[in-house]
């Protein structure tokens, strides 16, 4: 069993932990919003991985209601310090209730409060899923070449119904619409982030001024998930079984999730299979078109590859400070923020390729 990033085991951390003191004021409140008679929290184990969210098991005993019985919950709450592009509790469960309703394949949103006497932080309440997130435990799977393109096709279709939700008779209102094209959003919002950094990163500016001057025209705004890759659903024997982590959730261009999947750091060196490390491209796409209103063209991605790897490069960027300012002493935060200058060489191998095709303006 596993939720958020790994499977099942406890991290250590200084994080706050939930201590049974919580449990009971947490009990009485999830009583009511579940329409129980009572619950009881027996544990609470903090899971691995969260770089910018934590993740806690706990284990539920519920009398009365319609979800009476004994369950594996997840409570997800802010970090020490979270990013400030991530969404709040409540505005990231929402989003996961949106998705939930279109039919996607996430943990199933059961509670949200942003009371902070409950346990001192705004948290969120979701079913756990079987199965592995572990990127590099994936893509290395003896039996990947077996379960590899039908994992691919099933990621398209459930990004396809990811963009089946639009802002559309006040639809997620509290995520703002773009009214310039969202490509170009995406860019002025890591031009401000790096505003703030701890260093300059000239190659990276340069970067953001080509994907300004040649952003395309959307053909849709849809529900992007903007962090969709490997690493971020769980798979149990070859199966997804949940997408994961919405905290970047907006509207946008649909493609922004595709050029993020198959960004080159998100298949964990397998290079060949540019479907998140788990299969070609054209096993992604078939899934995608297969279910998708609008269909996309592998040629239409390589710039959102290009977007791609200059957000991640930003994202490292401030991971990297939070341990070098914040003071979080985190050796996964620290080896996060080596990690722009691979960014900014593979944004610039595409642009230069692109340039050769005379595809640049």
């Amino acid at each position: 069993m596993a939720a958020g990033k790994d499977a099942g085991g406890t991290a250590a951390t200084s994080r706050a932990p939930l201590e049974p003191a919580d449990f009971a004021k947490l009990e009485p409140w999830l009583t009511q919003e579940i329409g129980a008679e009572r619950v009881a929290i027996s544990n609470a184990a903090l899971l691995a991985g969260g770089a910018v969210q934590q993740n806690w098991r706990l284990s539920v005993d519920v009398t009365g209601g319609p979800r009476g019985g004994s369950h594996e919950w997840v409570l997800r709450t802010d970090a020490a310090a979270s990013l400030d592009v991530s969404l709040d509790r409540t505005s990231e469960f929402r989003c996961i209730e949106a998705a939930y309703r279109a039919g996607v394949k996430v943990a199933e949103p059961i509670a949200v409060s942003s009371d902070l006497a409950l346990i001192g932080r705004a948290f969120a309440i979701q079913a756990l899923v079987a199965g592995n997130a572990q990127g590099r435990r994936i893509v290395r799977d003896p039996a990947l070449s077996a379960f590899g393109d039908a994992l691919a096709r099933e990621i398209g279709r459930e990004l396809a119904r990811i963009h089946s939700v639009r802002p559309t008779n006040g639809t997620l209102s509290f995520l703002p619409v773009p009214v310039v094209n969202p490509s170009r959003r995406e860019v002025a919002t890591m031009r401000k982030a790096l505003d703030g950094a701890s260093e300059p990163r000239p190659a990276l500016e340069y970067i953001l001024s080509w994907l300004d001057a040649n952003a395309p025209e959307p053909r849709a705004i849809t529900l992007v998930h903007g962090d969709f890759r490997t690493g971020n659903y769980m798979v149990d024997n070859g199966r997804l079984t949940a997408v994961l982590d919405w905290e970047f959730c907006h509207w946008g261009d649909p493609r922004e999730d595709l050029g993020w999947f198959i960004a080159r750091c998100w298949r964990f060196g397998n290079d060949d299979k540019v479907a998140g490390g788990i299969a070609k491209l054209a096993s992604l796409l078939d899934g995608y078109n297969a279910e998708a209103e609008i269909k996309v063209a592998a040629s239409e991605l390589l710039y959102f590859e290009v977007l791609a790897a200059a957000r991640w490069a930003t994202i490292s960027l401030l991971q990297g400070d939070r341990f070098i300012r914040g003071g979080e002493r985190s050796l996964e935060l620290a080896l996060t923020g080596l990690m722009p200058p691979e960014m900014e060489w593979d944004a610039l191998d595409i642009i230069d390729r692109l340039a050769e095709r005379g595809r640049i303006t």
